[in-house]
């Protein structure tokens, strides 16, 4: 019948040529398969302070207080935890990017030979310094709420000391969302967060299948009920397992493409003032600015420059 329509009869030459050549393309979408599902899983980690369990005040947070030595062990500690869940269920390779003030805050002898560690500022992504496209999650440990929200302890976005509002594209944002967007660039999901459950509430709000681990609940900006360190240990090490056994479920957080908005709302006057002699940054309000980015990665840099430079840096 095939005549009769006006296709040729089948060579028996190419029929087999076709077949083999069949063959070696389903051999080599499944090499690449078995190659996509043994590539290694690559965890990302962003480790804060404000967060961490038993933080409450600013005794914990910096050298000049006078617990800030200890909580710099419990920092590591649930850092350490993380990966060791994670571990447990099949991540492989770490980088920990220390988030925290001066950024020179965990204690790196404490951690595996095969850990790399981001520490150190100014850095261009700031605390997502290290962040690429190879990573299959991102853990946020220690983290807590925007300056915005009423709850939460330490909330603040970026600096207490200098803002009083941080938005993205028109919308209050945490550093946790400028964060997650910023993984999202590279299609990276937000896994796991630790934190008060204020903190955790505002990751969840916009990545909601993340696994979030409240180790202290909230009861003033300088006051939470916390567990015990050994008990927060456990809690994110279990956390943190169960994130990387359900990365199938995971979706990354973007923001909209193309240029993305800053405005940065100051708590004083001067800031903005100067800030707005800059060339593309606009003067909104008497205390806030804004900057347009050609992509969300502009927007860590710009902060950096806002809340970094001074004209006697050295060296």
């Amino acid at each position: 019948m095939l005549p009769a329509l006006g296709f040729p009869k089948p060579d028996p030459g190419s029929m087999n040529h076709f077949c083999r050549a069949a063959t070696l393309t389903f051999g080599l979408l499944a090499v690449a398969a078995t190659a996509a599902a043994q590539r290694p899983v690559k965890v990302f980690i962003s480790v804060d302070m404000e967060g961490i369990g038993g933080v409450v005040t600013d005794q914990q947070l910096g050298p000049t207080g006078f617990e800030y030595n200890r909580f710099r062990e419990f920092m590591t500690a649930e850092a350490l935890a993380a990966i060791e869940g994670a571990r447990q269920a099949g991540a492989s390779q770490f980088v920990i990017a220390d988030s925290h003030g001066n950024m020179q805050n965990l204690l790196i002898d404490r951690f595996p030979r095969d850990v790399t560690i981001i520490r150190g500022s100014p850095r261009p992504l700031s605390m997502m310094e290290g962040i690429d496209s190879t990573f299959s999650a991102v853990f946020f440990i220690g983290y807590h709420s925007a300056t915005t929200n009423p709850e939460g302890v330490r909330a603040h976005t970026i600096s207490s000391a200098t803002f009083a509002a941080v938005k993205i594209n028109g919308r209050a944002s945490a550093e946790s969302g400028l964060n997650a967007a910023v993984a999202g660039h590279f299609g990276v999901p937000v896994a796991l967060v630790t934190g008060d459950e204020a903190a955790v509430d505002e990751v969840r709000a916009i990545a909601p299948t993340v696994e979030g681990a409240v180790v202290k609940r909230a009861i003033g900006f300088h006051s939470a009920a916390v567990m015990t360190p050994e008990a927060s240990q456990a809690m994110i090490r279990e956390k943190a397992r169960a994130a990387i056994s359900r990365l199938r479920e995971m979706r990354p957080y973007a923001v909209p493409a193309g240029p993305v908005r800053l405005e940065l709302t100051y708590k004083n006057y001067t800031p903005a003032e100067l800030m707005a002699y800059l060339p593309g940054v606009e003067r909104v309000d008497a205390h806030t600015v804004r900057f347009t980015g050609r992509n969300i990665l502009e927007i860590p840099r710009f902060i950096q420059v806002a809340t970094g430079y001074r004209a006697d840096l050295t060296p």
